[in-house]
């Protein structure tokens, strides 16, 4: 009896699904050939053996199914005959690369040719807020500390890891806080994810487990939509804050029934960049205190400040009633997928073992990258790049485009550019057709925000490389009215 599939082994390295039983052929030689054929030339077809693929030896695979080799070999040699595959000596035998399918040729042109219509410009740079600038991503490092952090690590760590992360990120995480952004942070109250909406994923079903279970978040009038949308996700409203010159106005905490946490960007208020004022980020633990509310203080950029002293963590006035959640996302790159939230004790009591979904290996080397001073060197270095484009860029603002005010510069990744009312989209597309992708203020307004929203844009000046800089720059410019 033969096999219905096959796998191809240590010869070629890879596994080979062939179902011969759907396939048409009985069990003597001549049907299992065609029933062979029939499944490769269907699994080349489709695409599920992309060209170009190795296939077992005759030998190999006749071992696998079971069956002759020289029924495995006339198979080959078929369908080498109608173009679907190709062997030559050395090569073994592969899917062919073909552009269409054998016995198929381009439909002739009907009628007359005539001159494509000239398509619609598509940004090659972009200005999008959001985004470190990746190029600059210490390779060489981190491959060291990887090196360093995989052959140092313990068995154990290669099993099933605590919910709340490896200890060790969680000790070397403590002091980073601690020192760099004021925080008091216990490695048992912090917890390790996969990326920061992971974490306000996990926080949002935090709040609906707690006793009384949180119904609504609010949330500040301008903000990115997928923070709001995580909170919706588990049944939670996010009424907004209003949002001045001082920040978000947390005063307003008081009115708002049902409400058992607010989402804040204390440091650096994003997208307008305020600094939440010291009055008001006092008003905002106040209220905590005294409702059993929690406060979110999402710190995402808050090592890149350039003009005075970092503001610290406002996690700093009660670790009993404020979150602290930070990310590597801005500081080294979001393809690391790590952010880390320092909690409350009663929050910690309410982890699942199924919510840690962080690798092993990469917490064990980001330990190891800050441990060993790596993690300093390279905000510090970064923070010089920014510092000089931040620079560049209002230079050049005030030389070429004097009626354009800039906002937000003391720290981030991005500035404001505040806009005539009206007249955001209009420079939106002008800067489109001169290949360049900007994002307007407008999309970061919570939809039931109170008041007149504002014309304006956002250019996240770090995420272009050294070489698009110049062009990107030029491109912005030749933009604006």
């Amino acid at each position: 009896m033969t096999d219905s599939w096959a796998n191809f082994r240590a010869e070629v390295g890879a596994d080979l699904h062939l179902d011969l039983a759907a396939a048409r052929g009985g069990g003597t030689g001549a049907g299992l050939r065609t029933g062979l054929r029939d499944a490769l030339r269907e699994a080349a077809r489709t695409g599920r053996l992309a060209p170009g693929t190795r296939l077992p030896s005759s030998r190999t695979l006749a071992a696998d199914l079971g069956i002759a080799r020289n029924t495995v070999a006339d198979a080959y040699a078929e369908l080498v005959a109608e173009g679907w595959l190709t062997a030559r000596q050395g090569s073994g035998t592969r899917i062919a690369e073909r552009a269409t399918a054998p016995g198929r040729r381009p439909a002739p042109p009907q009628g007359p040719r005539r001159p494509a219509a000239r398509p619609a410009a598509r940004p090659v740079l972009s200005l999008f807020p959001g985004a470190p600038e990746l190029s600059s991503f210490p390779r060489a490092e981190w491959l060291k500390a990887y090196r360093k952090a995989l052959n140092a690590a313990p068995y154990e760590a290669f099993g099933y890891s605590d919910p709340r992360g490896r200890p060790e990120l969680r000790t070397v995480l403590a002091e980073y806080l601690a020192r760099a952004r004021g925080v008091h942070a216990d490695p048992e109250r912090i917890v390790v994810r996969s990326g920061y909406v992971h974490a306000l994923g996990f926080l949002a079903g935090a709040l609906r487990r707690r006793a009384p279970a949180t119904r609504a978040v609010a949330v500040e009038s301008y903000g990115l939509s997928f923070h709001r949308d995580c909170f919706r996700a588990a049944g939670l409203r996010t009424p907004p804050l209003g949002l001045d010159e001082l920040g978000s106005r947390t005063d307003e905490l008081n009115g708002m029934g049902g409400v058992g946490a607010v989402l804040l960007t204390a440091a650096h208020q994003f997208p307008t960049g305020v600094v939440l004022h010291p009055e008001r980020r006092a008003a905002a633990v106040d209220w905590a205190r005294r409702t059993g509310a929690l406060v979110l203080e999402d710190d995402y950029d808050g090592e890149f400040r350039y003009d005075r002293q970092p503001v610290g963590a406002l996690q700093g006035l009660d670790p009993d009633r404020v979150v602290y959640l930070g990310t590597a996302s801005k500081s080294l790159a979001p393809g690391l997928r790590m952010s880390w939230a320092v909690l409350p004790a009663e929050l910690v009591d309410l982890l699942s073992p199924f919510d840690n979904t962080t690798s092993t290996l990469e917490q064990l080397a980001l330990a190891e990258f800050i441990a060993s001073g790596a993690y300093d060197r390279h905000v510090r270095a970064m923070r010089l790049r920014y510092r000089r484009r931040r620079d560049e860029l209002v230079a050049a603002l005030a030389e070429r485009a004097p009626d354009v005010r800039v906002s937000g510069i003391a720290a981030g990744l991005h500035v404001i550019l505040e806009l005539p009312p009206g007249t955001e989209q209009s420079v939106i597309r002008a800067a489109h057709w001169q290949g360049l992708a900007l994002e307007g203020l407008s999309a970061y307004r919570h939809p039931e925000a109170p008041g007149e929203g504002r014309d304006g844009l956002m250019v996240g000046y770090a995420r272009p490389t050294d070489s698009a800089w110049a062009p990107t720059l030029e491109a912005l410019l030749r933009s604006l009215p």
